[in-house]
C-alpha cells in the first residue's frame, strides 16, 4: 500500500487542504473529525478527486480512549500509518480576566493535549515500521502571542515545546517531528470576522494580504515527503512575514 496519513480536524479549512495535498501524492488519506460528518465526507471527495484515497474516521482528539480505538483500528487494517498531521483545533476567545478555567481548559485539552496523545499512540507503530512523519500546525499566535488568546497562545507555544522535545526523542529513529505556524489565514473562522477585524489583520502582515489554507497544505506536504529527510524540530512560519 501507498503510505497512510492520518490528518485530524480534517473536515473544513486547513485541514481540508493538507488531506488533499496528501492524496495529490498517492497517499491513502484518514479524514478524522470531531462534528461534522457531512463536511468530513465532502473533504474525503476531494481527496479522491486529488488522486489518493481514503476514509472518515469519528473521533475527540481531547479523548484519548477514542484516539486510541481509531490509531488502533487503522493500523490493525492498513497495517501502517507513515504520516501523522495534528491539525484538530479549537478557539474560546476572550480577554484573561473573563477567561473561565473551562475556556482554557477546552482549548488545551484539544490543541495541545489532543497533539500529545496522537503522537503517543502512533510513535509505537512507528517505530515498528522503522519511519514516519510527524507535523503538527501550531500557529503565530504560539510565537508572539495574541490579546484576547491567552489559552490559544499558550496551547500551540506547548505544541511547539512538544515538537522540539519529540522531534529529539525520534531524531535517530528515522521519524522526523516537526511543527507549522500559520498566520492569517482565510478560512471560516476568519471570513465569520468583521470586516474592520480583518483589515486590521491585515495591516499587521507585511506582505499585506491573508494567507490560503493551501500554503499551509504545501508545507506540510514537503515535510511529509522524502525532500525533509534531514529536517526535524523545526517551526516554520508561514504567515506572510507577521513573525519576522
Amino acid at each position: 500500500m501507498d503510505k497512510v496519513a492520518i490528518v485530524t480536524g480534517a473536515s473544513r479549512g486547513i485541514g481540508r487542504a493538507i488531506a488533499t495535498e496528501l492524496a495529490s501524492s498517492g497517499m491513502y488519506v484518514v479524514v478524522n473529525f470531531a462534528g461534522n460528518e457531512e463536511s468530513a465526507t465532502e473533504t474525503l471527495r476531494l481527496v479522491r478527486e486529488a488522486g489518493g484515497d481514503g476514509e472518515i474516521y469519528k473521533a475527540n482528539v481531547a479523548n484519548e480512549a477514542e484516539c486510541k480505538a481509531m490509531c488502533d483500528d487503522v493500523v490493525k487494517r492498513l497495517g501502517k500509518v507513515d504520516v501523522l498531521v495534528n491539525n484538530a483545533g479549537i478557539t474560546r476567545d476572550k480577554l484573561v480576566m473573563a477567561m473561565s478555567d473551562e475556556d482554557f481548559k477546552s482549548v488545551v485539552d484539544t490543541n495541545l493535549l489532543g497533539t500529545f496523545h496522537m503522537i503517543k499512540l502512533l510513535v509505537r507503530y512507528m517505530l515498528k515500521n522503522k519511519g514516519g512523519r510527524i507535523i503538527n500546525i501550531a500557529s503565530v499566535s504560539g510565537v508572539l502571542g495574541n490579546a484576547g488568546q491567552a489559552n490559544y497562545s499558550a496551547s500551540k507555544a506547548g505544541v511547539i515545546g512538544l515538537t522540539k522535545s519529540v522531534a529529539r526523542e525520534l531524531a535517530t529513529k528515522n521519524i522526523c517531528v516537526n511543527a507549522v505556524a500559520p498566520g492569517f489565514i482565510e478560512t471560516d473562522m476568519v471570513k465569520a470576522m468583521s470586516e474592520g477585524a480583518i483589515e486590521a489583520g491585515v495591516a499587521s502582515i507585511p506582505m499585506k494580504r491573508l494567507g490560503q489554507p493551501e500554503d499551509i497544505a504545501a508545507m506540510v506536504g514537503f515535510l511529509a515527503s522524502d525532500k525533509a529527510s534531514y529536517i526535524t524540530g523545526q517551526v516554520i512560519n508561514v504567515d506572510g512575514g507577521m513573525a519576522i
